[in-house]
């Protein structure tokens, strides 16, 4: 038993850290971008980071075909049925690139427009727009990449995921630079320069995890309705999760600010350095599901339970480490990134409250990734509403507005937000309900 329990330990850990990694990655990219464009002057960085956030806006509306494609894989492949996890893969490689296409002409047709109804100044549209529209002409490469990445890790392949990041991250600042810049030979393209290297980096990503999963497609003669009626299933669900935690957050973020540019400032940098524990929270989640997921095709819930609690007792582990450090030494941490002291003692006071949602945080995310490699994602979704909408927005709103107490109280709301969320987790899965979850029966049966 010893050994049984050392061996999925070890297997937790060996799919968690590439995909740390890789969503690491993925957050160089953007911030990479914002960087190299810093030489040209604020205008053209507000420009990106409007940009950045319009695709991600996007993305996030198409984010269950990612966790859809996970889940079933890892079942199909965890029952051996290689045949119906090859065309799985086939259909959603079909469907994200009918999907994306769409959101690039949706895109297109409306950014302008969101950016102006944002309040964005005119001469950050006029950089911002052009941008823009490339970053969308190339979204079917970034939802690509995300799709195919998920075909893999639901393989139990996370490696190959974080080796197509890190080319994508090489080659985009090999060819940023001198596409923003103007250097050997190449015109400067300033603003614009920087979308291009984002499509040709991702595009290169995309052709490579292609080319690795070439063993995994299977000829599909027909168009298979289960799967399809699957995925909208599984997925969309976590499409709504994602829509209304970030309404939410949307929301939330306008109440801290009528506490006036200090308070926000201080939350904007507690929540970038607070972003390095859900690194590691999010691989152990992905483990969880991949490993999770693969034991319920194969009929083994008893080996799902133990992937489970050591992807639980890790996360915790780690997360927890890192609450002491946000507890114990916020000064040196804030200080990094500002000086301004008034930020600094405002930002101390975030990051020893988020401190504390270190281990409600580390459990919901695990077991939100247990509950999605067995295929129910409708209930995170509610979980999520009810945390958000229920809790952190209520409270954060009647502190604010109605009673206009301090900031602190509205930092508060998130332990109560979590820590809901941890608890609706915990009896969703102690209920093992979840057992009953059928997410896509064999076509051979």
């Amino acid at each position: 038993m010893a050994n049984g329990v050392a061996q999925i330990r070890r297997s937790v850990m060996t799919l968690a850290l590439p995909v740390t990694v890789s969503s690491l990655l993925q957050r160089t990219e953007g911030i990479v971008a914002v960087f190299l464009v810093g030489g040209l002057g604020a205008i053209p960085i507000a420009a990106v980071g409007l940009g950045q956030l319009l695709a991600f806006i996007a993305t996030t509306l198409v984010s269950g075909l990612s966790v859809g494609t996970n889940v079933i894989i890892a079942q199909q492949w965890g029952a051996r049925r290689y045949e119906d996890a090859g065309q799985a893969s086939r259909h959603f490689i079909g469907l994200s690139i009918g999907v994306s296409f769409a959101l690039a002409l949706l895109g297109l047709s409306v950014n302008g427009l969101i950016m102006q109804l944002l309040g964005a100044q005119p001469e950050v549209i006029a950089l911002a727009l052009p941008y823009s529209n490339l970053i969308f002409l190339v979204i079917p490469f970034t939802v690509l990449l995300a799709v195919l990445s998920s075909i893999l890790q639901g393989t139990g392949d996370t490696r190959t995921p974080m080796y197509a990041m890190i080319l994508v991250n090489v080659l985009h600042i090999a060819l940023a630079y001198p596409l923003i810049y103007g250097y050997w030979g190449v015109p400067a393209f300033g603003v614009k320069g920087a979308a291009v290297a984002v499509g040709i980096a991702e595009a290169t990503g995309s052709v490579y995890l292609l080319f690795r999963c070439r063993t995994i497609f299977k000829p599909s003669k027909r168009l298979r309705w289960d799967m399809l009626r699957t995925i909208w299933q599984v997925g969309a669900p976590v499409s709504g999760e994602r829509i209304m935690q970030q309404a939410g957050i949307l929301l939330y973020t306008k109440i801290v600010l009528i506490y006036g540019t200090v308070s926000y400032a201080a939350h904007q940098v507690g929540l970038s350095i607070e972003s390095l524990s859900f690194l590691p929270g999010y691989g152990f989640a992905i483990a969880a599901a991949t490993m999770v997921g693969q034991s319920i095709g194969a009929g083994k819930y008893t080996r799902a339970k133990l992937e489970n609690w050591e992807a639980n007792r890790l996360a915790t582990f780690i997360m927890s480490a890192m609450g002491i450090v946000f507890f114990f030494f916020p000064y040196v941490l804030l200080r990094a990134f500002t000086s301004d002291e008034a930020v600094i003692d405002l930002g101390t006071v975030f990051l020893k409250i988020v401190a504390l949602l270190q281990v409600p945080l580390a459990l919901t995310m695990v077991l939100a990734g247990s509950l999605r490699g067995a295929g129910d994602t409708r209930f995170i979704m509610i979980a999520t509403t009810i945390g958000m909408w229920g809790v952190r927005i209520p409270i954060a709103f009647v502190a604010g507005y109605w009673l206009t107490m301090g900031v602190f109280y509205v930092w508060l709301a998130m332990i109560a937000d979590w820590t809901l969320r941890m608890m609706l987790m915990l009896w969703r899965y102690r209920s093992e309900r979840w057992k009953s979850i059928r997410v896509l029966r064999s076509s051979t049966t």
